[in-house]
């Protein structure tokens, strides 16, 4: 066995010790990832005897799933004759999306073992695998290349400092090699891949412009929210953090008068976190307890202590602000009040986001990098509305321009007949 295989495989098992010591000391999220994977070859098989032929999707959470789901949707449509197998590797995607009517069958990734990945492509038989974005599982990868199952990697983003493009990398490029095709969202990513003499590689472009364009299509409401609004400038914040909800904190306690209202939809929602936001914003009005009161009197700050609203909730803002900017990560989906044709406010850190830089360019995104800046840009974004307008529309265009993605990847499909009926 190769040393890089021991090495991985070292890794993977100390990933797991590592799990299990934090599901041990009280941490629910990885005491889900361990509950979600017992018994998950009878689970497999009990869902999926007699069924097929099988599309297998892979998302690592919920946001490579909401970039995939428009090619899932559209082979559910084209295809309706084959099942559809979702896969998740974190519990954040999992638990919000276990019950996707979409899918067949919704279940976690087991484990990237030899034994593992056997056995789940051995009951799974797919006919096809879709993996998104940056899933790249060398044992599961391996078996479906062995087995001939045609496997396609969908909105790849590739770095000059991943390990395909290191002197070490040989494992990881082996990979590459297997995919039948990857599918990539820019011409930088092209190019990294012909350095390592990848050629089966097409630029189709990021699905999640298609996503959330269906989104504003659907014209979908959410209760309570426009009672809250009412006439006001709504600034409605989402998947923030600690730092984001400190600077709004003191943004916030600067803005007087009634003619605005703030909503936040934190990026963690557990009772504690509300509690701490609680404190930064004493005034606010949690959503679970707004929709069942009878008589309302609206505040000025309404804090959202559910998951799953998100994606609809942007279509009331008159500005927007998109929360992880400020950590190591970088910011999370922009592109979903993009599409609206709200003006998009964020952190410095968004390097690893193309999406951002060229929002930015296109005049629908603002990156701020402290509180004065970002007061500065909420100020003249809320006085001016044609300011605010012109950059919404901005976004919005810069969405539309940049759809077309999956009809390229089911193109593919269709021309190599993976799923044609027998």
């Amino acid at each position: 066995m190769p040393v890089s295989t021991i090495i991985y495989d070292l890794g993977i098992r100390g990933y797991k010790a590592g799990v299990a010591l934090a599901a041990a000391t009280g941490n629910a999220k990885a005491r889900r990832w361990l509950e979600g994977r017992r018994n998950w070859r009878a689970a497999l098989e009990q869902h999926l005897s007699g069924a097929g032929p099988i599309v297998w999707v892979h998302a690592a959470s919920l946001g490579e799933f909401e970039q995939g789901r428009p090619v899932l949707e559209a082979i559910r449509q084209q295809y309706p004759h084959c099942k559809i197998l979702l896969s998740f590797f974190s519990p954040s995607g999992y638990e919000v999306r276990k019950d996707y009517p979409g899918a067949d069958y919704v279940c976690y990734l087991p484990l990237d073992t030899p034994g593992n990945a056997r056995d789940f492509i051995r009951i799974a038989k797919p006919a096809l695998a879709i993996f998104i974005k940056y899933e790249f599982w060398y044992h599961m990868l391996t078996r479906l290349y062995r087995e001939k199952v045609p496997v396609i990697l969908v909105s790849g983003i590739f770095r000059a400092g991943q390990p395909f493009f290191r002197p070490y990398g040989g494992m990881f490029r082996k990979l590459l090699q297997q995919f039948s095709y990857i599918f990539v969202q820019n011409r930088e990513s092209m190019s990294l891949l012909a350095q390592i003499d990848i050629r089966h590689a097409a630029l189709a472009g990021d699905t999640r412009f298609d996503r959330v364009w269906a989104l504003q299509e659907e014209e979908r409401t959410l209760p309570g929210i426009g009672e809250f609004i009412g006439k006001r400038q709504a600034i409605i914040a989402g998947s923030t953090w600690e730092t984001d909800e400190s600077l709004l904190s003191a943004w916030w306690r600067q803005q007087q008068g009634e003619g605005s209202c703030l909503i936040i939809a934190p990026h963690e929602t557990d009772a504690a976190h509300i509690t701490k936001l609680m404190g930064l914003f004493p005034e606010a009005i949690r959503y679970t307890e707004w929709v069942k009161t009878a008589h309302k009197q609206p505040g000025r700050v309404l804090l959202i202590d559910n998951v799953g609203m998100l994606s609809i909730l942007y279509r009331y803002a008159a500005v927007t602000y998109v929360g992880g900017g400020f950590g190591k990560d970088g910011i999370h989906n922009i592109l979903e009040p993009a599409t609206y044709g709200k003006p998009v406010l964020f952190g410095p850190v968004f390097h690893k986001y193309p999406e951002a830089a060229a929002l930015i360019a296109a005049g629908g995104g603002i990156s701020i990098h402290d509180l004065g800046t970002f007061a500065a840009q909420m100020g003249r974004l809320l006085q001016d509305e044609a300011i605010r307008l012109q950059t919404g529309a901005n976004a919005k265009n810069y969405v539309a321009e940049n759809k077309g993605a999956t009809s390229k990847i089911l193109q593919y499909i269709q021309e190599k007949r993976f799923l044609t009926r027998l």
